[in-house]
């Protein structure tokens, strides 16, 4: 026999279910997605190739442009690599900023792995595009916001697009539909003098 708090928890919890049942009820729009993964905390590009991983196990193909990262080797390729049918992953950049030296370089580089970005979401048989780290060379003027902007408001209606990197441009932030920050809580190269490490940064 339930004792009067199993009973009293019970009720609420018949309560919280409803309340839930008529809220997911009225939840009845499907459409793509612009994400945005900012914020100085790790993990913006990993969640966004969580958000990949996820969408392949529906079958749906993805495409990933990396602007900046292109210059080592990551674990994320090596695994993606082995799933030609379902992603296709290419890391368009040539290193950080302040090792390349090479503004125009820089400048050039980061057009055209948007205009690969352009291509995928331009693609019928990409149901989502990564721009992984498309906000550092946003920031660092590489590239028109004005063009990001107009080729994501023109986007095919069911095309989810995600977009990492620290320094998100507010005029991004407002044309997208899910933004995430992730906050700097501790770090261990920073507090501990801890180099990145294989499968955590890279």
């Amino acid at each position: 026999m339930k004792n009067r708090s199993e009973i009293q928890h019970h009720d609420r919890m018949k309560k919280v279910q409803a309340a839930q049942a008529r809220k997911l009820a009225r939840k009845t729009v499907e459409k793509g997605l612009i994400i945005v993964h900012s914020g100085n905390g790790k993990g913006k590009s990993s969640a966004a190739f969580g958000l990949a991983i996820r969408a392949m196990g529906h079958g749906m193909k993805v495409g990933v442009v990396q602007f900046i990262k292109g210059a080592m080797t990551t674990g994320e390729k090596a695994m993606f690599d082995q799933f030609p049918a379902l992603v296709e992953f290419k890391p368009m950049g040539e290193g950080f900023t302040w090792d390349t030296q090479d503004r125009a370089r820089d400048m050039a580089v980061a057009a055209a792995a948007w205009e690969e970005v352009k291509r995928m979401i331009a693609d019928p048989s990409y149901a989502m595009v990564i721009a992984d780290e498309l906000n550092i060379v946003l920031r660092y003027d590489y590239l028109p916001l004005d063009d990001v902007l107009e080729t994501l408001a023109a986007k095919p209606a069911m095309k989810h697009v995600v977009i990492t990197g620290r320094h998100a441009p507010e005029a991004l932030i407002d044309a997208a539909d899910l933004v995430t920050e992730m906050r700097l809580v501790k770090h261990p190269f920073r507090e501990q003098n801890v180099k990145a490490q294989a499968g955590i940064e890279f």
